[in-house]
C-alpha cells in the first residue's frame, strides 16, 4: 500500500524518503490547507530525493472555484513543475453550482500532459460525490482522487469511503483517502476501506503539528497495520 505525507520544507521530503514513505504531496501555507510552494522548494526537492513529488497547484484559499486569472497563474505553475523534473501534480477545479469545472479541469490536464494527476480534496466540497466521480472517471490522466469522503475529517465517513473505493476498484483511479487520518486510530479504518493508498499530514507529525518533523516511528507503525 501507498503511504503519501504532506512536505512543507526540503526537510520534511528528506524525511520522507529517508523514513521510505512512498510519495511525497509537496505544498505550503498548511494554514490555508495548502498552496502551491516556491519554485525554490520545488527544485531543491525534485533534486534531493528519489521518491516521486507530486506538487500541489492551488494560488489561493479563496475557495475552488478559478477565473481566467487564476488559471493563468496555475497554467505557469504547471509549466515550471513539469520543467523542473516533478512526477506529478495535484488540482481540482469547481464551478460555482459545486459541480466538477471541466472546462478549467481540461485546460489543466492540457498542460499537464506527462505528469501524473491528483485530483485534490475540492472533491469533498462538491453539491454531490457520485455525480462528481462519474466526471473524474472520465479523465483517464488523473490517477488518484484524495478524499476524506466528504467535508470533515476521513474517519467520519467510512462508509462513503468504502463505496467510492468499490466504483473505483477495478479502473485506473485510485481512492486515496487522507484529512485527519490518526495512526492510532488507523487499524479499523484501514481494514474497513482496504485502500490502495493513504494520505497523511499531521497524523505522522511529532506532537501532530507542521512546524516539528515527520515521525519515523508513525511511519513504521503504518506500514505495520497496513502489510
Amino acid at each position: 500500500m501507498l503511504i503519501e505525507v504532506i512536505g512543507t520544507s526540503l526537510s520534511d521530503v528528506l524525511d520522507a524518503e529517508k523514513y521510505h514513505a512512498d510519495r511525497v504531496e509537496l505544498c505550503q501555507s498548511m494554514m490555508e490547507s495548502g498552496l502551491t510552494p516556491s519554485y525554490g522548494l520545488i527544485k531543491s526537492a525534485v533534486e534531493a530525493v528519489d521518491i516521486p513529488i507530486n506538487v500541489m497547484v492551488r494560488p489561493h484559499s479563496n475557495s475552488f472555484v478559478y477565473d481566467e486569472h487564476d488559471f493563468k497563474i496555475m497554467r505557469e505553475d504547471i509549466r515550471a513543475i513539469k520543467s523542473l523534473g516533478a512526477n506529478g501534480i495535484v488540482i481540482g477545479s469547481l464551478t460555482d453550482r459545486g459541480t466538477v469545472d471541466e472546462d478549467v479541469l481540461q485546460r489543466l490536464l492540457d498542460e499537464a500532459d506527462g505528469l501524473k494527476v491528483t485530483f485534490h480534496r475540492a472533491f469533498d466540497f462538491v453539491r454531490d460525490q457520485k455525480e462528481a466521480l462519474e466526471t473524474i472517471l472520465t479523465y483517464e490522466q488523473i490517477t488518484t482522487i484524495l478524499t476524506a469522503g466528504g467535508d470533515g475529517t476521513a474517519s467520519e465517513f467510512v462508509e462513503n469511503l468504502v463505496e467510492l473505493h468499490d466504483r473505483t476498484k477495478d479502473t485506473h483511479l485510485t481512492i486515496m483517502p487522507g484529512n485527519g487520518l490518526r495512526v492510532d486510530e488507523l487499524k479499523p479504518f484501514y481494514q474497513a476501506i482496504q485502500p490502495k493508498a493513504l494520505h497523511f499530514g499531521t497524523g505522522i507529525r511529532i506532537d501532530q503539528a507542521y512546524a516539528n518533523g515527520i515521525s519515523e516511528e508513525q511511519i513504521k507503525k503504518i506500514r505495520e497495520i497496513t502489510c
